[in-house]
């Protein structure tokens, strides 16, 4: 959530920044000049307020003076005017609280602020390669896609899970299910022992508000999914971004004990509700996949130098596994709700071709944290102030899976395995149709 008050001071940057996120210059215009009317409302409202409770305050201390000098019918004129403020105030509360939930729902519908080094552009096309990591080899005319692949070896199906499920769902069998389940093991082993994460098993099912704290909610509510609980109802996680993130909501942290810095395995559910048409071969878009995620809190000013970092122990896992891939910085146009910059890593796959996206590192600034109320310390323990907050897949099981059999798929229909995965494996070399 953005700032009111840096809006106030800066309504024009923000009628840029939205224009940047592809807003028309009218509807950012108009957006900015909304949000600051109805700030001005409620700010005048608590001025009155003020003013009221002041003389409340003021005529209490005038009825005692007027009832020590026996002024009796001062002091009940005084007692009938403390009466009507009395009134006022209270009806004035309930409008207080109005106008600042007016204020906060249309604060809560706004784009985080790109940072100025990020590329403006509309869309993916307009992304701009950060670097290039490793070869991408000539395709050979006997490659096939990930799903060739697992059903002829007779471990990946589509038709059964469909059975249980409907579509977007996979059943993993045999050494595929168990090198996926090995997959996240060397992820997790890889950020906690050299990385210096701590690993976190989290809930997998959260409250609104904790899925309005890393913006999930209210803006993309269709895309999750809900579970009744009790009067209301939980959501399942569709990252492990949102429990990880809020472990700090509505706390201050001691600045010595940043950064923190949070790892875990978990299942993710999202709905895919925009996508529909999109990957409906394969298991590149589901509704239920695993993925590691990194998540930092950090103070303001090494946020952007965790976020360089954050990416690097992403790609380290792609470099272990020896696949190639790319880092891109997206533009303004196709950067997430939240984010103040990103970097997206696309693993190659030579089935599709194509780089595609495998993890997507990015800086929140203080967005996410106005949101959960949650700050630090400064460092001369005087004021409090809003941490900042850096989310990253390190990296999605599943695309990770794709991307080695894709990557070390033989021309028998085998798929070798990485070295580095081999101990997880029980020393296998290779995954063969039995």
């Amino acid at each position: 959530m953005l700032d009111i008050k840096w809006i106030r001071d800066n309504p024009k940057a923000l009628v840029d920044a939205l224009v940047k996120r592809s807003w028309s210059a009218d509807d950012a215009q108009s957006t900015v000049e909304d949000l600051i009317a109805r700030d001005e409302a409620r700010r005048a409202h608590l001025s009155e307020l003020q003013v009221k409770q002041e003389r409340r305050n003021a005529a209490s201390k005038e009825i005692g003076n007027a009832m020590r000098s026996g002024d009796a019918a001062l002091a009940e004129k005084l007692k009938a005017e403390v009466g009507d403020i009395k009134a006022f105030i209270q009806n004035g509360e309930a409008r207080e609280r109005e106008l600042d939930k007016a204020l906060d729902d249309a604060l809560a519908v706004l784009p985080n602020v790109p940072l100025e080094d990020v590329p403006v552009g509309k869309d993916e096309h307009d992304n701009v390669v950060k670097r290039i990591v490793g070869e991408v080899p000539t395709r050979r005319n006997w490659v096939k896609e990930h799903f060739e692949i697992g059903e002829a070896l007779g471990m990946m199906d589509f038709e059964r899970a469909a059975k249980l499920s409907g579509s977007r769902f996979t059943v993993l069998k045999s050494q595929l299910a168990r090198m996926e389940r090995a997959l996240g093991q060397f992820m997790l082993d890889l950020h906690t022992t050299e990385h210096g994460y701590q690993e976190i098993q989290p809930p997998l099912m959260v409250r609104d508000e904790v899925l309005f704290g890393t913006n999930q909610l209210p803006k993309f509510e269709l895309d999750l999914f809900f579970t009744p609980h009790g009067d209301g109802r939980l959501g399942l996680i569709p990252t492990a971004e949102v429990p990880l993130t809020n472990l700090v909501r509505e706390e201050i942290t001691a600045h010595e004990k940043l950064p923190l810095r949070y790892t875990a395995l978990t299942p993710c559910f999202r709905s895919e509700a925009g996508s529909a048409g999109r990957d409906t071969r394969g298991m590149l878009r589901q509704h239920q996949f695993y993925k590691v995620e990194l998540v930092s809190i950090t103070d303001q000013e090494t946020s952007l130098a965790e976020h360089e970092r954050m990416t690097q122990c992403a790609e380290e896992v792609l470099k272990r596994l020896g696949l190639p891939f790319r880092t891109v910085t997206l533009c303004t146009g196709d950067m997430g709700f939240g984010a103040r910059k990103t970097y997206d890593i696309e693993v190659w796959l030579p089935g599709q071709n194509a780089y595609r996206e495998i993890s997507s590192c990015s800086v929140c600034g203080d967005f996410q944290a106005r949101r959960m109320d949650a700050r630090y310390k400064d460092k001369d323990g005087k004021g409090n102030r809003f941490v900042h907050t850096l989310n990253g897949s390190g990296t999605a099981v599943g695309r990770a899976l794709i991307a080695v059999i894709e990557n070390y798929q033989n021309e028998d229909g085998s798929v070798t395995i990485p070295e580095v995965l081999r101990p997880y494996m029980g020393g296998l070399a290779k995954i063969e149709s039995k």
